[in-house]
């Protein structure tokens, strides 16, 4: 028996104590390894789709009282047998129930195998099983519905409907190069050229609509940074609205980069409050400023603080050329408005700060109106297609340059084998989103990313 005709198990919901915990197999066996140890019901002779109440018993040890939920092949997630124990959710209940099951003929799941046998067995098409993993993760409702609407498929059935149409050209330039001597020409040009412009039209659409997907999918990186004492963490503080970060007069007091996220208007916003930016001979404190540096480089957007109790206008200028060097949007935000001299306030004004007191929580939601303006992200709906998947944007894009050379090729006057090679590198690129060409080491790389029980 391979890997792929066991029965596997695995612990669906999360690790812990809850009031309920959900064990899920799947396999052909499944019904016959859960019957060796369930008193209740005879489940093979139930109809799918059904519950049953009875006792999970090891020999004449009752283990606990459950409801097992009953699918049957092929109408289960993953077009197999699958059984469903919702038992309580102690965990050294839920440890019983899995050694049971896995001495009575099962294994344990690797992670993403359910979904990687739905998809294997033709549940739905690779696109769609990635949108499984989105849709678990999702943190926000626009993340929610882009990853539902993945899900449906109408990503997939765009996709699979251009690579058949490019399939039947190349089936066409294929057929003429078995005529290469009679200088027929099948596949008319003009019209392969017209399907590659409005194949291009689509894959350009999707193209753009990464930047907006991949907000919504994985939020914004924003770091906040200054030099020490600007009051980062106060700040970080004010805008979650919580004790998050240790706030002290003394210079250098954070020293690590501390994270939390929070929901401004739809997008999630991942807040880094940093270590300060300045020379320093302490050996931990370097390592934090390393760290702040390393952030900065991968931030999104940067909210750059300036002092503006102790600052010159000439100092915040000489910041402002640092940061601007970095060439990663920023806002500029004075604080400690309370503490400055009114004439800087204006002169700031007028260069476009955002003028702040984080200790007094002043202008804080400005800042925040100030932030959602630097990312237009629309409310997703249902049925609108963006791409939120990095492979699939990279796959998009290896398709728009292989369907280039199509287009030059013809322009060019080269033979029908040489369009044939890049119309098949398109097919390939295109095929490999929805799964239509696959290998392991692919499927491999995907499903290790999802949970165990998923």
């Amino acid at each position: 028996m391979n890997a792929f005709e066991e029965t596997i198990i695995a612990l669906a919901t999360a690790q812990g104590v809850s009031a309920i915990a959900v064990i899920r197999l799947s396999g052909k066996t499944s019904i016959d390894i859960i019957q060796k140890v369930f008193k209740g019901k005879n489940l093979a002779q139930q109809p799918s789709h059904t519950i049953h109440f009875g006792t999970v018993y090891d020999g004449d040890k009752p283990i606990d009282e459950v409801l097992v939920s009953l699918f049957k092949e092929p109408h289960s997630f993953t077009k197999e047998n699958s059984i469903e124990i919702s038992c309580h959710g102690s965990p050294i209940i839920v440890k019983e129930i899995i050694k049971l099951l896995l001495k009575n003929g099962a294994r344990l799941a690797t992670p993403g195998e359910f979904t990687k046998r739905a998809f294997l067995n033709g549940r739905f098409d690779l696109a769609q099983a990635e949108a499984v993993a989105d849709i678990i993760n999702a943190e926000t409702d626009n993340a929610r519905q882009a990853a539902l609407n993945q899900m449906r498929g109408g990503f997939s059935k765009e996709i699979q409907h251009l690579r058949e149409e490019l399939i039947h050209f190349a089936s066409l330039i294929e057929l003429e190069l078995d005529f290469g001597e009679e200088d027929v020409e099948f596949a008319k040009r003009e019209d392969l050229k017209k399907l590659i412009f409005r194949i291009q039209s689509f894959l350009h659409s999707l193209i753009q609509s990464f930047d907006q997907g991949n907000v919504i999918k994985n939020g914004i990186p924003t770091v906040i940074a200054g030099k020490p004492n600007a009051g980062k963490s106060t700040l970080l503080n004010a805008l979650l609205n919580e004790e998050k970060a240790i706030v002290s007069e003394i210079p250098g007091t954070t020293r690590d980069v501390i994270e939390d996220e929070m929901i401004l208007d739809g997008i999630s916003f991942r807040f880094m409050d940093t270590a300060g930016l300045r020379e320093t001979t302490d050996i931990v404190e370097a390592i934090g400023v390393a760290r702040t540096r390393e952030s900065l480089s991968k931030a999104s957007l940067i909210l750059y603080l300036f002092d503006l109790s102790k600052s010159t206008l000439e100092e915040i200028h000489l910041e402002e050329n640092e940061i601007r060097s970095l060439n990663i949007p920023f806002l500029k935000v004075g604080n400690k408005i309370d503490k400055a001299n009114p004439e800087l306030l204006k002169l700031l004004e007028a260069e476009n700060f955002i003028l702040i007191s984080a200790s007094q929580k002043k202008n804080i939601q400005l800042l925040k109106d100030k932030i959602l303006s630097q990312f237009q992200i629309n409310e997703v709906k249902q049925g609108d297609v963006l791409v939120t998947n990095l492979r699939h944007f990279q796959n998009l894009s290896q398709t728009n340059e292989s369907l280039n050379r199509v287009l030059a090729g013809m322009k060019k006057g080269i033979t029908g084998d040489f369009l044939a090679m890049d119309i098949r590198q398109a097919l390939h690129f295109l095929g490999e989103i929805t799964g239509a060409v696959t290998t392991d080491d692919l499927l491999d790389n995907i499903f290790s990313k999802f949970c165990i029980g998923k």
